[in-house]
């Protein structure tokens, strides 16, 4: 069964900024991962339901309108999770009812951690990375317009390949 997840695309040059970052600190797996926020975690889906989902994540889209995502700083899920993140600190609300209505209909799965916001900059790292990259980013800060969420597919060979966009209030 294929693997989707369901985010909003960083643009350049942040996307690749946060990206080459990671992959510098040694997460080699941050190669085949675009720089993004998450609303679906990892799923996997039955093929036999795709164009259910996709026409759910159409329906949830259209509902939501364009908004501005403002990241600043840095946070971490320590001790829970070995990860460091940049915030999200303007589109937080935008983002939560995206993420809500993400995980309803065909994709009504139950998260293992509340809902939060941010875009990963060290995972699985050793403390002494995960203090470094939340140092260095602690000033971090970008500004972007979102008018999409994208529909991500999992390739074992090239990893997570954007596969189609959902325009933001395409009514």
């Amino acid at each position: 069964m294929p693997t989707i997840g369901v985010s909003l695309a960083v643009p350049e040059p942040w996307g690749s900024e946060l990206q080459q970052y990671r992959i510098g600190m040694g997460d080699e797996s941050a190669r085949h991962i675009p720089t993004h926020i998450t609303l679906l975690p990892p799923y996997e889906l039955d093929e036999a339901d795709r164009l259910a989902v996709e026409d759910h994540l159409a329906g949830v889209a259209a509902q939501v309108e364009p908004f501005r995502v403002h990241l600043r700083g840095t946070g971490t899920f320590q001790p829970t999770s070995p990860v460091v993140f940049v915030g999200v600190v303007q589109g937080i609300s935008q983002c939560e009812v995206l993420a809500a209505e993400v995980l309803q209909g065909p994709l009504a799965i139950e998260r293992a951690f509340p809902y939060h916001p941010h875009v990963t900059i060290a995972h699985h790292q050793p403390e002494s990375k995960l203090e470094q990259a939340f140092v260095e980013f602690e000033r971090f800060d970008a500004e972007f317009d979102v008018n999409e969420m994208w529909l991500y597919l999992h390739d074992a060979a090239s990893g997570w390949q954007p596969t189609r966009a959902f325009a933001l209030g395409a009514r």
